[in-house]
């Protein structure tokens, strides 16, 4: 239990009750990382007594997962901003006529709550180009784009202000501030702010009690804080806000880029990410002041390496999108779940009454280029993966398994009545492919559990299981380890750990892929009867 208090924010201290949100005090402390999940270039904000979480998904589709909490600790998925990425190069964003879009799409966005008309919004820029808005009266049902303006609002912070007027804070080094009209689908005005005198960005805007803030990071080490008393267009001074302040995680970086938060109380938070690779970029929390002059500060600079008091009594809830058993259930995919790219929807359904169908939606050698890959972000410190796969339907040539996915991978597999381990898959430059790795080890499927006709499409079921533990820690030994099993039960290691790689460049962090394509034709498939992700378990 003390690794789950951890790593998930939960209480250390007195035992907390809650019925519908309502709770009773507590001595309950947390430590950071608050959720060890890759959650970056994170925007949080409060809604009378709910707090919502945005975060980047780059091509990952469907894009901007949202969060919600009541104590701005314990975390879970609700949706995304973006159903699907309708963006200008559609080929790319659905991997489709040889084109991909890794490395771009949807980051340092911003997401915030409007009071009157009690909608939502999202705005980002996408390929440093167009700025997209999607809007949605609850943030768990459905967004729709609403506007699309041709300006890029980089590193964006929306804000609408007491008058209800949109703005948004930009840009990098020198920081602007748009003017956007009332339904947020053109620019009325832009203002340069402030003129830097060093790279900074992720830019967060504030009005409080009547005093503009512009939060920005300069990467990937300090906070800074723009502050005027004279109105949203300045004059601004700056000052620090968080001087590379130690995160707690040995190995890791330093928390940076984030936003503040206030509860209904009156209390201030800052919660910035830590570059935690491989695992990707997870957020910490801390309470913060305001001195005499109106400056937010830190306690301390070590502040976030500290346990703290929760900001409100603990409201736990549910980890099923964190963490557990998935037996897809349907109609839809849970939020925690994203698509490498745009997925084929035709290409994938739900079975009766439970197990998702993954039929073959390309022909390629390459798993980067192969659609309708699932993907779920991996558990940190360290999680392991177990997926049910019933292969009787695949035809000769189809690959489906388990991938340890990102720019540097490897995977778990069958193919025509094989298990393998492939390693050593990797893209290189432009984020094209230079390598489908190799094939490290393989073992065959037992003759007496192979159905007749199995290849061709047999319908007698045949079920194999993989399983992946992944350790995401920085001063961990980095490592994923494979393994297979045929009764569910017995599960034997296949090949050798892999060594994951712990650049950032690729920004987002490993995650567990399911995948199926087909390297001859289309037409076979796979049923997912369950995924299942379980803290440590070496």
């Amino acid at each position: 239990m003390a690794f789950l208090r951890s790593l998930l924010g939960l209480a250390v201290g007195a035992v907390m009750i809650s019925a519908q949100g309502n709770t009773i005090n507590t001595t309950a402390t947390y430590t950071n990382p608050i959720l060890w999940e890759d959650l970056a270039d994170l925007d949080v904000f409060r809604v009378n007594d709910t707090y919502y979480y945005s975060a980047d998904s780059f091509a990952f589709s469907p894009g901007a997962p949202i969060l919600k909490s009541y104590d701005l600790v314990n975390w879970e998925f609700i949706g995304h901003s973006i159903p699907t990425l309708n963006f200008s190069d559609p080929t790319a964003y659905s991997l489709e006529d040889g084109q991909q879009a890794y490395v771009r799409g949807v980051w340092a966005s911003s997401m915030r709550y409007r009071p009157s008309n009690g909608k939502f919004y999202w705005i980002g820029c996408v390929d440093f180009n167009q700025s997209y808005i999607y809007s949605a009266s609850d943030p768990t049902g459905e967004w729709t784009q609403t506007g699309q303006i041709a300006t890029c609002y980089y590193d964006c912070g929306l804000l609408f202000d007491d008058d209800d007027t949109p703005y948004v804070a930009y840009g990098n080094t020198n920081i602007s501030i748009a003017t956007l009209n009332s339904d947020l689908t053109a620019q009325v005005s832009t203002t340069r702010i402030f003129n830097g005198t060093f790279y900074i960005e992720g830019s967060r805007l504030y009005n409080i009690n009547g005093t503009y803030y512009v939060l920005n990071t300069q990467p990937a080490s300090r906070e800074w804080t723009l502050k005027s008393s004279g109105g949203i267009f300045g004059p601004y001074e700056q000052q620090i806000l968080a001087d590379r302040p130690p995160s707690g995680t040995p190995g890791s970086g330093y928390p940076h880029q984030g936003g503040i938060v206030d509860t209904p109380g009156g209390d201030w938070y800052y919660m910035p990410f830590i570059d935690d690779y491989p695992g990707g970029r997870v957020p910490a929390l801390t309470p913060i002041y305001f001195d005499a002059n109106g400056w937010p500060r830190l306690p301390s600079n070590d502040s976030i390496a500290l346990p703290h008091a929760y900001p409100q009594p603990p409201v736990h809830l549910s980890t099923s999108t964190l963490y557990g058993l998935d037996t897809f259930t349907g109609p839809s995919l849970g939020p925690q779940w994203e698509w490498n790219h745009n997925p084929n929807t035709s290409a994938y359904s739900f079975a009766h009454p439970h197990g998702l169908i993954l039929h073959t939606a390309t022909v390629t050698p390459d798993l980067f280029r192969a659609r309708n890959t699932l993907t779920h972000r991996i558990l940190g410190p360290n999680s392991t993966a177990t997926i049910e796969l019933d292969i009787s339907r695949m035809r000769r040539g189809d690959k489906a398994g388990l991938a340890l996915f990102r720019d540097h991978m490897a995977y778990i597999g069958e193919q025509d009545g094989i298990v393998c381990l492939q390693r050593n898959l990797s893209l290189g430059a432009g984020w094209n492919t230079i390598s489908d790795g190799y094939e490290e080890a393989s073992v065959a499927i037992p003759k007496a559990t192979t159905p007749s006709g199995y290849y061709g499409g047999g319908r007698a079921k045949q079920s194999v299981w993989f399983r992946l533990h992944a350790d995401i820690a920085p001063a961990s030994d980095l490592l994923g380890t494979f393994h297979y099993s045929f009764d569910g039960h017995e599960f034997t290691q296949l090949g050798t750990p892999y060594l994951m790689n712990t650049t950032y460049f690729f920004f987002m962090g490993y995650r567990f892929g399911v995948f199926n394509f087909a390297t001859e034709e289309l037409g076979g498939s796979v049923e997912v009867k369950s995924f299942d992700m379980v803290p440590g378990m070496a």
